[in-house]
């Protein structure tokens, strides 16, 4: 079964996961954002093995380096975001690529319109015992979608990403655990994609 800690650091609010299958203890960091002790300390007793991180912002990035220092693994990023980063990843990430760890597998949806590069992550239950999961990063929120503010933003790409690639894969139960604030599930948002459409943001 899927474990998810889930710790809000730094200045933004930054939602930082440490996801880990329940029988092998052997996990992963999504968005390493700040305050790197807090994140050693939820790692303890998990056989870390890779940060995947959503998307390039700098504010996802802020405990990059002493955790991947500390824990002595690689950090993945979708290429299309290593400009925004300002750094390449060890790694990067690939459209429908499967990060397996322990009895978990994690599924990589690249989901742009924040950014180029921007990257969901679907964990898909094998049995009903656990539930789907969405670490949706800065591309769905409760009540919206991420900002797309920026030049190589894209508010119609990222509500296509919404409404091609993620929402018709999910069901309403699904866990949305977002990039800031608090988390929602696919069945509160869904009836509000019109609306979001066609407000423009």
């Amino acid at each position: 079964m899927i474990e998810v800690v889930k710790l809000s650091v730094g200045p933004y609010d930054n939602d930082c996961y440490v996801v880990s299958c329940s029988r092998t203890r052997r996990a992963v960091v999504i968005d390493a954002a700040a305050e790197a002790d807090r994140i050693l300390e939820a790692c303890e007793g998990r056989e870390v093995q890779s940060i995947l991180t959503t998307h390039g912002h700098h504010d996802h990035l802020g405990a990059l380096d002493e955790v991947t220092s500390a824990l002595h693994i690689p950090w993945h990023l979708h290429l299309a975001d290593v400009d925004i980063a300002g750094r390449k990843p060890d790694e990067d990430i690939e459209d429908g690529e499967v990060i397996e760890f322990g009895d978990v597998a994690l599924h990589a949806i690249h989901t742009p319109g924040h950014t180029p590069g921007s990257v969901s992550f679907v964990f898909e239950p094998a049995d009903e015992s656990d539930v789907y999961v969405l670490f949706s990063g800065d591309t769905l929120f409760p009540g919206g979608p991420g900002a797309t503010r920026w030049d190589y933003s894209d508010f119609g790409q990222i509500m296509d990403s919404l409404e091609q690639k993620l929402f018709p894969r999910l069901p309403d139960d699904a866990i949305v655990h977002p990039g800031h604030g608090p988390s929602t599930t696919i069945g509160e948002e869904r009836p509000h994609l019109g609306e979001w459409r066609a407000r423009g943001w």
